[in-house]
């Protein structure tokens, strides 16, 4: 295990080894864009991490943990203080956890064993002994950890460039208005892009969104008024109907 400042850089295919964990305290940073030969998880014990992947962006939470398989470009952006663990795996030497990024559920359990493997030192052995032990209970832990519908999917036609993923998306009629093509042509647009109509697109924005701004600690009624709701109640039943938890809960549960 490394800990590292902010302004260090850190590659981790340097290494020849079949785990590497990392560890930092961070305020804002910024990673970049960039790629590992190695497989990647990102765990946080505070705040939130802003994950872009080529095609889609997530927010992720504390309890939550995100996989990044390897050679996949991404950037990580943090914009307040977090407990940042990473874990690097070989692939060929370890499982290969999905071939498509993916965000989990981290319970109780799985969490002390990122911890545990995110801090042990580089000489570990982990083909035997207690270290082979924890990654065996891990691997088994990752698998039936529950995957989150937290990833949103990014158009690229070059129509949709300045849609703004910061703020509200507006309705579909106002912005077939603002970008000059007919309702049903951006439904086609995002339906190829995305997978989703432009409805479902607007809402996992919104519940990308709710999670990053639950993580920042943002009262319910401030998160319905910039999430568009017309109240806390509203906002709290679509959440709900999305996760299976009110938001609160949500992020209070650490999946047990």
């Amino acid at each position: 295990m490394v800990w590292l400042q902010q302004s260090d850089h850190f590659d981790p295919d340097s290494f020849n080894m079949p785990v590497i964990g990392i560890a930092a305290e961070m305020g804002q940073h910024d990673s970049g864009f960039h790629q590992h030969n190695m497989g990647q998880l990102l765990f946080t014990q505070r705040g939130c991490i802003k994950i872009t992947l080529e095609n889609q962006i997530s927010i992720l939470p504390p309890t939550r943990v995100a996989w990044i398989p390897p050679k996949i470009r991404h950037r990580a952006e943090m914009r307040s203080s977090v407990g940042y663990r990473s874990i690097y795996l070989n692939v060929s030497e370890t499982e290969l956890i999905s071939a498509q990024s993916e965000v989990l559920e981290a319970t109780p359990l799985l969490q002390a064993l990122l911890e545990r493997i995110a801090i042990s030192s580089f000489d570990s052995d982990w083909h035997q002994g207690r270290r082979a032990h924890w990654l065996a209970v891990f691997f088994d832990e990752i698998r039936e950890a529950r995957r989150e519908p937290t990833l949103l999917p990014l158009p690229f036609d070059r129509r949709l460039k300045y849609l703004s993923l910061e703020q509200l998306p507006p309705l579909l009629r106002i912005l077939a208005t603002y970008i000059g093509a007919s309702e049903k042509t951006i439904t086609r647009i995002f339906q190829r892009d995305t997978g989703m109509n432009y409805q479902q697109w607007r809402q996992q924005w919104r519940l990308v969104k709710a999670i990053e701004l639950l993580a920042q600690n943002k009262t319910l009624s401030y998160i319905a008024q910039e999430l568009g709701f017309a109240n806390d109640s509203a906002f709290v039943t679509f959440f709900r109907r999305a996760m299976g938890r009110p938001p609160r809960e949500y992020m209070a549960d650490s999946g047990r």
